[in-house]
């Protein structure tokens, strides 16, 4: 059985870091999946791959697979700079400019 631990990214419609903060064990696909002739959907017998589960630090779920025998991959995030503006975004409306003001 193999399985990869992960810490999800952040969405794309939101600047925060909410509900990344955990980890995730999803286990890989077994089987390919197939196609159903009549309606088109596609389908899979094995329901592994829906099981995801969600830990509070990368050792606990490393200890997990260990326990369960689960041979996993671990993905590090690749975590973004900080984007500090000085002034921020006050500064935009600050009383002392003197230039125009134009974004």
């Amino acid at each position: 059985m193999f399985a990869r631990i992960y810490q999800p990214a952040k969405t794309a419609m939101s600047s925060g870091t909410a509900k990344t903060k955990h980890w995730v064990l999803e286990f890989a696909p077994t089987e390919a999946r197939d196609v159903d002739p009549l309606m088109g959907w596609t389908s899979s017998a094995e329901t592994q791959t829906q099981v995801r589960l969600q830990f509070e630090t990368k050792d606990a779920a490393l200890e997990y697979a260990v326990t369960n025998n689960i041979t996993v991959t671990v993905q590090e995030p690749q975590n973004r700079a900080v984007n500090i503006r000085v002034g921020g975004y006050g500064e935009n409306f600050a009383t002392h400019r003197r230039g125009t003001w134009t974004h």
